[in-house]
C-alpha cells in the first residue's frame, strides 16, 4: 500500500509556473495615444524618474553642448562631498580673482572678489541664480582647481553610466570636449533627485538674493505649472536654450530634457508639451511589491517541502494609459529545484509583456533559506529524483 501512494506522488506533475498573475480590476477601454510631439530642438527625452524607463525620445545620443545644465553634475559631485562631510553648508569659502573674472560676461552671483562665502549660500547662488562665479569658487575649494574639479564630475559621470558626455570646466562655458547628450542628463537628474531628496528641494526655489542682487529662478515652469519641481536651465549662443524640467504628478514623477531651443519662451514650451503628454497618455503601476510571494515550488531535499520566490525590489512599469487590463506575466522556475538555496538567490524570473512585447523581466529570489532536510528527507527525495528527466537545480 505504501508502495502505491509513493508511486501516485511520483507521478504528480512538479510545479507548474502562472502563466499570469492575478491583478486588481482596471478599465478595459484603452484610449488612442497620439504620436509623442516632434520638438524643433537638438535632442530631448522623457523619461519615468523612478524606473528610467523612456517614453519619448528624439535623437537622444546626439553629441550636444550642456551650457549651464552642466551644474546638475557641479552639484551632484558637491551633494556627495556634503554627504561625506568634506564639505559643509557653513564653510567660509574664499572667492578667488578667477572665480570672479570668469563669473563676467554671464550668469553670477554677483560675489565679490577675496571675500568669503558660505557654501550653502554659493550652493543656492549655483542653483536658483545659476552663477558661474559660485560654481567655480566651490570647484576650486573642493578640489583646488576648476580642471581637478572637472576631472571628479567625469569620474562621477562615468560611474553613474553617463557614457555620451565629457565635461572640461565647471559651469557649462563652451569648450571643444564639453559635452553630453539628452539621455545622459535625463540619467544624472534622476540620480540628484533619488539619492538627494534633500538638496533636489532647492532646485525649486524661486528667487534668491545675495548682496543686495534679487535674481529668479530662470526656469519659467516653476510659475507655470505647480508640480514642477526642478531643475536646470543653460544658455550659450552655440548650445541654444537648454532645460531639464521635472514634474510630480500623483504618484508619477517624469523627466524631460530639452536641448537645443531657438528661445528661452520656447524651451519652456516644448519642456511643457513633453511632460503634458507622459502625465495624459502613460500611467505607472507597481505590479509586485519586493518580498511578495510570488511561486512556491517544491524544494527537494529540503527541511521544508517548499520554498516562497519572490522580487528583491518593486516592480513598476509605466504603460500607455488605459493597457493595464493587456498585460501578461508569465514566471520561469525549475520544476527540479534542490536545497541548500541561500535567501536572496536568484531561482527563475518573472517577464512582463504587453501586446507582445517584452516590457520588464526581473530574477525571482529565494524569500528565505531553503535549509537540507535531514538524512531521512535527502536520501527519499534523492531516490525519487532518479526518476526526473530534468535537470535539477542549482
Amino acid at each position: 500500500m505504501l508502495r502505491f501512494v509513493l508511486i501516485l506522488l511520483a507521478a504528480t506533475p512538479l510545479f507548474v509556473a502562472a502563466q499570469t498573475v492575478p491583478r486588481p480590476d482596471v478599465p478595459t477601454a484603452s484610449p488612442v495615444v497620439p504620436a509623442a510631439p516632434v520638438l524643433p530642438v537638438k535632442s530631448a527625452i522623457l523619461v519615468d524618474a523612478e524606473t528610467g524607463q523612456v517614453l519619448v525620445e528624439q535623437d537622444a545620443d546626439a553629441r550636444v553642448e550642456p551650457a549651464s545644465i552642466t551644474k546638475v553634475l557641479a552639484a551632484y559631485v558637491l551633494f556627495h562631498e556634503l554627504r561625506a562631510n568634506r564639505l559643509k553648508l557653513d564653510d567660509p569659502v574664499r572667492i578667488s580673482e578667477n572665480a570672479f573674472n570668469r563669473g563676467i560676461g554671464g550668469s553670477r552671483m554677483f560675489v565679490n572678489a577675496n571675500s568669503d562665502v558660505s557654501a550653502k549660500d554659493l550652493l543656492l547662488g549655483m542653483i536658483v541664480q545659476s552663477g558661474n562665479d559660485a560654481t567655480i569658487a566651490l570647484a576650486e575649494h573642493v578640489a583646488g582647481t576648476e580642471q581637478a574639479f572637472a576631472d571628479l564630475m567625469n569620474q562621477y559621470a562615468r560611474k553613474i553610466g553617463m557614457s555620451g558626455s565629457n565635461f572640461t570646466n565647471a559651469p557649462g562655458l563652451p569648450e571643444p570636449e564639453h559635452y553630453t547628450t539628452a539621455r545622459d542628463i535625463a540619467l544624472l537628474s534622476q540620480q540628484v533627485i533619488a539619492e538627494f531628496p534633500e538638496y533636489y528641494a532647492w532646485y525649486s526655489t524661486p528667487e534668491f538674493t545675495f548682496n543686495g542682487i534679487q535674481q529668479y529662478n530662470r526656469n519659467a515652469l516653476l510659475r507655470r505649472d505647480d508640480s514642477v519641481d526642478g531643475i536646470k536651465t543653460g544658455h550659450t549662443n552655440s548650445a541654444g536654450y537648454c532645460l531639464a524640467s521635472s514634474a510630480k504628478r500623483g504618484d508619477m514623477r517624469l523627466i524631460a530634457v530639452v536641448m537645443g531651443s531657438k528661445s528661452e519662451a520656447t524651451r519652456a514650451q516644448e519642456s511643457q508639451a513633453l511632460l503634458n503628454y507622459g502625465f495624459r497618455f502613460f500611467e505607472a503601476h507597481t505590479l509586485y511589491k519586493a518580498g511578495e510571494e510570488l511561486a512556491k515550488p517544491k524544494l527537494w531535499k529540503g527541511q521544508s517541502p517548499e520554498l516562497a520566490l519572490g522580487l528583491a525590489t518593486d516592480a513598476r512599469i509605466v504603460i500607455p494609459r488605459g493597457k493595464y487590463a493587456s498585460l501578461k506575466a508569465q514566471m520561469d522556475v525549475p520544476s527540479l529545484l534542490i536545497a541548500p538555496v541561500s535567501k536572496g538567490d536568484a531561482v527563475g524570473k518573472v517577464s512582463v509583456s504587453l501586446d507582445g512585447e517584452l516590457i520588464l523581466e526581473r530574477p525571482l529570489v529565494a524569500l528565505s533559506e531553503g535549509t537540507e532536510g535531514g538524512m531521512w528527507t535527502r536520501m527519499v527525495d534523492g531516490f525519487w529524483l532518479w526518476f526526473e528527466d530534468e535537470p535539477a537545480t542549482p
